[in-house]
């Protein structure tokens, strides 16, 4: 594989702004809140539509590393884009020239694309990412990447309200986002990087599992799937936990989420300066601290049967978020770096660990719903013990 070269400004612009487009797959829970009671759906229906995302990572990944191998790694980003494109053209269609069921069938459609689109970038555009940094530098550069995903992420909601509020078209923001994906499709077909030479020989798909024999790229599989389970956990499980120990409203209980991902923005923010100063094996038992301490901070507060301390709940959710962020760059770039000729199909593999948000979570609900909301956390604290344990014994996967 040919050396990474140090990237221009110019040079790297559109792969971030490729990360800022990766992030609007998250308007699926930001337009369930709204297509809910326009189409009086039950939750358990509303729920599908974020399932809908999870099973295309399943189904997708390792074929779209094959893809990789055919096309290269930034033309796979461009037709990602490109399918981003069509999820955000799919609503305005649906609400500027359709109603009733036609305008259903059309979001279901837009919410398929959005998860097809989001399989294929996640697995494109972090090998991408990787013909610029090699290491440990690696990490730092890929959670650089998930700071700038998380803004989107952070500021979708508030501008679907606003324009719901304003103007009575919260779907206004697909426009909004239809350009930006547009501009950074059109960047990313200007750009030039430097990429191996494509492969004469391709990979087949029982090939690329194979490749979890080999222990690192298992175990760091397994860290992405109990990552995405702790990431979609929380979300889920958040305010349901403060709610039921608490008087709190659901008005209020639902900044937790957004607490979460304030988390999230500020680990991924320090992650992309401190990684880049600091070994990965340092790293990665910095987010087992904070992962560990939060776990501990939710038994706490569950535990406690009389006037919870709710100090302990918004810590915990904090906490975890900062911590989280960067289990998944970590990771992936541990892994990305073990077998470098083998980036791309080692890609799908990792990316195929985000199934993981569609295992844990359910487990999580049954327990709680079995056991109260300390069941939930201790399925919750399985994925945080794996972290740990790996962070300790980072040796098994140290080159």
């Amino acid at each position: 594989m040919t050396t990474p070269k140090k990237a221009g400004i110019i040079q790297i612009i559109p792969v971030f702004i490729a990360f800022f487009t990766m992030a609007f797959v998250d308007l699926v829970g930001t337009a369930t809140n709204y297509v809910k009671p326009e189409f009086n759906l039950s939750n358990s229906t509303a729920n599908l539509f974020t399932t809908m995302v999870f099973f295309w990572f399943l189904i997708l990944s390792i074929p779209t590393s094959m893809l990789m191998n055919k096309i290269g790694r930034r033309k796979t980003v461009i037709v990602a884009i490109w399918v981003t494109v069509a999820a955000m053209f799919v609503p305005l269609v649906a609400y500027m020239g359709a109603s009733g069921d036609v305008r259903f069938a059309l979001m279901v459609v837009s919410f398929c694309l959005l998860g097809m689109g989001n399989a294929l970038m996640q697995v494109s555009l972090n090998p991408l990412m990787a013909l610029f940094a090699t290491g440990d530098r690696l990490a730092s550069m890929l959670t650089t990447g998930q700071f700038v995903k998380a803004i989107a992420s952070l500021i979708a909601p508030y501008i679907a309200a606003w324009l719901a509020a304003a103007y009575n078209a919260w779907w206004g923001i697909y426009a909004i986002y239809l350009v930006i994906a547009v501009v950074g499709v059109v960047a990313l077909q200007l750009d030039r990087i430097d990429e191996p030479p494509l492969k004469a020989e391709q990979t087949s798909f029982v090939d690329t599992v194979r490749l979890l024999k080999d222990p690192t790229i298992l175990l760091c599989f397994l860290a992405i799937v109990a990552h995405v389970g702790i990431d979609v956990g929380v979300n889920a499980q958040a305010p349901r936990i403060l709610m039921e120990h608490t008087a709190t409203e659901l008005s209020v209980a639902t900044f937790a989420t957004m607490v979460y991902f304030i988390g999230r923005m500020a680990g991924s923010f320090l992650g992309g300066i401190v990684l880049q100063r600091i070994s990965s094996k340092a790293g990665l038992r910095l987010c087992a601290l904070f992962l560990g301490t939060s776990a501990v901070l939710y038994v706490f507060f569950t535990l406690s049967s009389v006037n919870p301390p709710v100090w302990a709940f918004w810590t915990a959710t904090f906490l975890a978020g900062f911590g989280n962020v960067n289990v998944f760059g970590i990771s992936l770039a541990r892994a990305l770096n073990n077998v470098p000729d083998k980036q791309n199909e080692i890609s799908g593999l990792m990316i195929m660990g985000l199934v993981g948000g569609a295992i844990i979570p359910p487990f999580m609900g049954v327990a709680a719903d079995a056991f109260g909301q300390i069941g939930g956390v201790a399925v919750m604290s399985i994925c945080v013990i794996y972290v740990v344990v790996l962070a300790a014994r980072y040796s098994l996967i140290e080159e």
